[in-house]
């Protein structure tokens, strides 16, 4: 999947949690007002004269809460309609849930003959709008979720403040312009604040995958032969993967007359005995930091200090082989395996290590074993009659 469509995922994704926090800071809102609105109610009706405001405030709250219900029902469809584009839809889905508090506004001055609402808190309900347009990480979205606010509150107190026939109650003075230029200002302001902040969480996702994508690159080019620890020592120390000169033990392990054991048996019974094996054998040389450069049939080599370089990598290397040795006793009295013999054998040298191939396909490598001058040791094992 493609850095734009993983975008594009998550992008719904916020939208869809965007829609439910709304549902919630909303619901929240008109809670709140109608407690005050029950402790205020002398004040409240000296304001408005009458009841509708709250009723409006309410009505609106209904709405937009089954508004963005149906937003969250519809983008969580899998199958959406042909002409969906996520950026349209949010510029569609700002403009809706903007204009649709601009209306109650205007409905409540209407009907209340009163201007006071475009001063009282209701109106910094743009401001929670202009907030979460962030979840949309796109900068031009959320500014023009605060442009739009702006220029639809100041369209209306400019307005009411100038060419209303409202009556004009001098006990609460009209909107003056450096009030309702001055909050969407403010209203803008905040937009662009928003646009960045949504900016920076998109670099940050974006830095985010590309680093996971790099992670999965190089666990695909050792294939599955390191464990994860190691995948991120190679990450934090990706020039080693060009070539270095460092120590490294390497292990070469065989499972002696396998031959005839081939011979005996059925192809099923075979891979279940190699499975077996490697099984346990693969987890003890990585739980000592080492990796399986690759399987030789009957047998496997592993290196201890490379790709990561590791002090001690002998150690390592004689302790795995001890553990193995162990551990084939241990599955052989369980009864788990027939009786086993292995051969390992360990060299500890200088090598360079490093990828080599093409830009096409390429294996790690240890090249440069000097065999005349490096230390060797054998173990052979024979499983218990």
């Amino acid at each position: 999947m493609s850095i734009e469509e993983l975008f594009n995922n998550e992008v719904s994704k916020s939208e869809r949690q965007r829609a439910l926090i709304l549902v919630g800071l909303l619901g929240l809102e008109a809670l709140a007002l109608l407690i005050i609105y029950f402790f205020y109610l002398d004040e409240y009706l000296q304001v408005f004269k009458t009841n509708i405001a709250i009723y409006a405030i309410l009505i609106f709250t209904i709405v937009i809460i089954f508004y963005e219900i149906f937003i969250h029902y519809f983008l969580g469809r899998r199958n959406k309609p042909f002409f969906f584009n996520p950026s349209i839809f949010g510029y569609f889905n700002s403009f809706s849930e903007v204009t649709l508090l601009t209306v109650l506004l205007v409905f409540i001055v209407e009907y209340s003959g009163q201007t006071f609402i475009l001063k009282a808190p209701a109106t910094l309900t743009y401001f929670i709008f202009i907030v979460l347009s962030t979840f949309r990480l796109n900068f031009r979205l959320s500014v023009f979720t605060g442009t739009l606010a702006a220029l639809e509150y100041i369209f209306i107190a400019f307005y009411y403040s100038n060419y209303s026939t409202l009556p004009v109650d001098i006990t609460h003075p009209e909107l003056i312009g450096m009030q309702y230029l001055g909050q969407g200002l403010i209203l803008v302001i905040t937009g662009i604040a928003a646009g960045f902040v949504s900016d920076l969480i998109k670099k940050k996702m974006i830095v985010s995958w590309n680093n996971i994508r790099e992670k999965n690159e190089v666990i695909d080019l050792f294939g599955q032969q390191i464990s994860p620890q190691i995948a991120e020592n190679i990450l934090n120390k990706r020039d080693e993967l060009s070539g270095a000169r460092k120590k490294v033990c390497i292990m070469f392990l065989d499972i002696r007359q396998f031959t005839p054991f081939v011979e005996q048996h059925e192809p099923e019974e075979v891979v279940n005995y190699l499975n077996t094996l490697f099984g346990f054998m693969i987890d003890i040389v990585q739980s000592h930091h080492g990796v399986i450069n690759q399987f030789l049939g009957d047998g496997f080599m592993a290196t201890f200090g490379a790709p990561v370089s590791l002090e001690n990598s002998s150690r390592h290397a004689v302790d795995a082989s001890r553990e193995i040795i162990g551990k084939i006793e241990e599955e052989y009295e369980k009864g788990n395996i027939p009786k086993t013999r292995l051969g390992i054998g360990l060299h500890y040298d200088e090598a360079v290590t490093g990828n080599i191939g093409s830009s096409v396909r390429k294996q790690y490598s240890i090249t440069g074993f000097h065999y005349g001058q490096g230390r060797h040791h054998g173990l052979t094992h024979r499983a218990t009659e």
